[in-house]
């Protein structure tokens, strides 16, 4: 039987404002176990795998260890060191899902697309500058969140700041995102009204002519976690904005409502639409290297790709 005590939200030793939900954090604990447990059997396993999604799984894994963090912090209320852990890995864990997204649409535009680009980025090369974006975001918040763990009003205070600073930017990486994916979603709407045509699979652009495979299910996916990491970051300007205390921060709901629930919903709406049931086939993947050099041998090789001289 665990024991659980309720301290004043002004008691120092107290690591929380509000007297925390046990069992609210034992549920969240158990909804993203299932659903980190379902992405790895599906990134793996599954007939529609595509390990690429261990991204999202490191997504899973870090709010598992902040969500149990809490629980340990929730067991233990004097105790700073759960409380610490959980603090940092919940901040940090979404932008393991926004990393999963970028990773995504990179795809989509290179399985869909016959020219393999939307709006002049290539498909190899968006995943990579939104994803070193997002590592630039991550580390500017990862300071602001071991700063607002420390015990100093003043750190804390510089920690919010530096963190407020942090989730700002990532908005505005994700703003330019989305001004991606509308466009492919343009461009592929585009190619549907032009009839489908079936693709060849001998992994030249000039073979990828029309789209194939369900590709509107997925895209809404990526729309409806878009919406909710906004929401949730959102609810962290507002937050912080307020300072230590405020009605947001006295009271727990908040945290759960738009913090925790969007985030699993984006975990869920994985599971149930996985992106490997759009992207099927070895074209799905970025070729190698090797793959790559091939390719363009073929291409050079091919007939009428060299002028003849009369």
């Amino acid at each position: 039987m665990v024991h659980l005590v309720c301290l004043s939200p002004y008691d120092p030793e107290n690591n929380f404002l509000y007297c925390p939900s046990f069992p609210a954090a034992v549920l969240f604990t158990a909804l993203f176990l299932l659903s980190t447990l379902l992405h790895i059997y599906q990134a793996f396993f599954s007939t529609h795998r595509k390990h690429f999604c261990w991204i999202l799984i490191m997504g899973g894994a870090w709010e598992l260890i902040g969500l149990t963090s809490r629980i340990a912090a929730i067991v233990n209320i004097t105790s700073q060191n759960p409380a610490i852990v959980s603090v940092l890995f919940i901040l940090l864990a979404p932008l393991w899902v926004n990393a999963f997204l970028y990773v995504v649409l990179s795809r989509f535009v290179w399985y869909f697309v016959p020219e393999r680009q939307v709006a002049g980025v290539r498909a190899e090369r968006l995943a990579s500058i939104f994803v070193g974006l997002d590592i630039l975001s991550f580390f500017i918040q990862a300071i602001g969140g071991i700063m607002i763990s420390q015990t100093s009003a003043t750190t804390k205070t510089r920690g919010i700041h530096i963190y407020m600073a942090g989730i700002g930017i990532q908005e505005c990486f994700i703003l330019g995102f989305v001004y991606l994916v509308v466009r492919f979603h343009k461009r592929m709407a585009q190619l549907e009204r032009e009839g489908p045509v079936e693709l060849k699979a001998n992994g030249s652009a000039n073979s990828r002519l029309r789209p194939r495979g369900s590709w509107r299910r997925p895209l809404y996916v990526l729309y409806a976690s878009l919406v909710c990491i906004t929401i949730r970051i959102i609810f962290r300007l507002v937050e912080f904005s307020l300072g230590f205390i405020s009605t947001i921060t006295l009271t727990e709901a908040p945290f759960y409502t738009l913090e925790m629930l969007p985030m699993i919903c984006a975990f869920t709406l994985w599971n149930v639409w996985h992106p490997g049931k759009a992207l099927v086939g070895p074209e799905s993947e970025f070729p190698s290297r090797k793959e790559r050099k091939a390719m363009k041998e073929r291409e050079t090789a091919a007939p009428g790709s060299e002028m003849t001289v009369v």
